[in-house]
């Protein structure tokens, strides 16, 4: 399997290392990286000062090389009523988003005392890990060691590991 990397709009190296390694460790795929993409025309929500997920997504999934492609943004990412969101993918599709907008630092509520480049990697990597994970059919998990957990907060995001527990791992693989 490939999965491509499609950064959208400024994303560091580290940040694209960071995913990359992520999803090589855990999946056992092919990892390319896009060129950089401007942020999609129209995405920004003025009343909200955000930017549509969705968008991110349809981006990713039209210029995306890979069986699996992943956006990833410094922009703040909402999808629906949630007021925010920190990555999103449709089930089984193709296409999915990170934002490392609301993973920055570690004064944030977050359960670690970890420097502040080093939680960001972190979470990139649950993140991306994350996302491709519903891609390829992966629901929510209720073990909340598991990647595949929910994590309305970078506190959940913390406390996961960045691998699939034996349950999901067994139905991916």
């Amino acid at each position: 399997m490939l999965v491509d990397i499609v950064p959208i709009g400024d994303i560091s190296a580290a940040v694209k290392r960071e995913a990359s390694a992520g999803l090589r460790s855990v999946y056992d795929c092919d990892v390319s990286v896009h060129s950089n993409q401007a942020i999609p025309e129209g995405a920004f929500d003025r009343s909200r000062n955000q930017y549509r997920a969705e968008q991110f997504i349809e981006l990713a999934s039209r210029i995306g090389r890979g069986e699996k492609n992943i956006g990833i943004t410094e922009k703040d990412l909402y999808y629906r009523r949630r007021n925010y969101v920190f990555g999103l993918a449709y089930l089984n599709g193709n296409g999915s988003v990170i934002s490392t907008y609301r993973l920055q630092t570690s004064t944030d509520g977050g359960i670690t005392n970890k420097p502040a480049e080093e939680v960001l990697s972190d979470r990139v990597r649950k993140e991306v890990v994350h996302e491709i994970g519903h891609t390829l059919g992966l629901e929510h998990c209720d073990n909340n060691k598991c990647v595949m957990s929910f994590s309305p907060t970078v506190r959940e995001v913390d406390v996961k590991e960045e691998n699939l527990c034996g349950t999901c791992s067994r139905l991916v693989h």
